[in-house]
């Protein structure tokens, strides 16, 4: 075969792969323009989507009821939040305007998933749920605050966020069931509210509905054994002085304020 032939031949086979490499080339040289090209105030305002770990559940179908009598007239709030991966949940009950001067008590009851292994330090614990305030001034009290639920760590507080106001934060874990009453209870004006008021706030926590878990139910058939209504064992007089000053509430007040009813 002639040597010229045979060269073009040769070159034949090639065409094709340096047909693709030049494609190629083209194509990777138009994106890098592209991206040399946009806007950097157009790719500055792409942020990712935040998505929490809690979903709320709507509508709330309340497990728990909060009765204070004295508070007929005072904002109250019942919320359920789950845990997207977990599934645990918090059942959280408020009575009174968060960021208000006025009266505010929130109680959380966490029953957790697969999130967590162990509930975390109860300082801790109620700094980091009271956070929004903008904890000061704490301190935790040496003794443990005696309740219709066990014993109950209290760490006092005061707020830097929102109206000044003084605070006493609590918490008590159980590990049969899983379980944890957490919140807080804050006023404005110059004086922290009593341990006893918070213990008699926490007298009105009861069960409504404890579902598949009979472990919850048990937990708080006992507490209601344990319960003194405000110090007094009658339910008549559940109503102390003490706990009716605080909530400024009238004392002929026909029904009483129930969180989640």
């Amino acid at each position: 075969m002639h040597p010229a032939l045979r060269s073009w031949r040769d070159e034949l086979a090639h065409t094709p792969v340096r047909l693709l490499a030049y494609l190629g080339a083209v194509a990777l040289l138009s994106i890098a323009a592209a991206r040399l090209s946009q806007s950097p105030e157009v790719m500055s305002n792409i942020t990712p989507v935040y998505r929490s770990e809690w979903i709320d559940i709507e509508p709330p179908f309340p497990a728990f009821v909060l009765s204070i009598p004295e508070a007929a007239d005072v904002p109250a709030n019942y919320a359920i939040h789950r845990h997207a991966e977990g599934g645990g949940r918090k059942d959280i009950l408020e009575l009174g305007e968060a960021a208000g001067a006025a009266p505010y008590l929130r109680v959380e009851i966490y029953r957790p998933g697969s999130e967590i292994r162990h509930f975390a330090d109860p300082k801790a614990e109620i700094l980091d749920g009271a956070s929004a305030l903008g904890p000061i001034e704490i301190q935790r009290a040496v003794q443990p605050l005696a309740s219709k639920f066990g014993p109950l760590t209290i760490v006092s507080f005061s707020t830097s966020k929102g109206a000044p106001r003084h605070c006493l934060g609590f918490v008590r874990a159980y590990s049969d069931p899983r379980l944890q009453i957490s919140g807080w209870f804050c006023q404005g004006g110059t004086e922290f509210i009593e341990q006893s008021t918070l213990a008699c706030a926490l007298d009105r926590l009861t069960l409504l509905a404890a579902g598949s878990e009979p472990r919850v139910g048990a937990l708080f058939a006992r507490a209601e054994l344990n319960r003194s209504y405000c110090g007094q064992r009658d339910t008549i007089l559940a109503a102390t002085p003490k706990y009716h000053l605080l909530w400024k509430a009238l004392a002929n007040r026909p029904e009483p304020r129930r969180i989640g009813r």
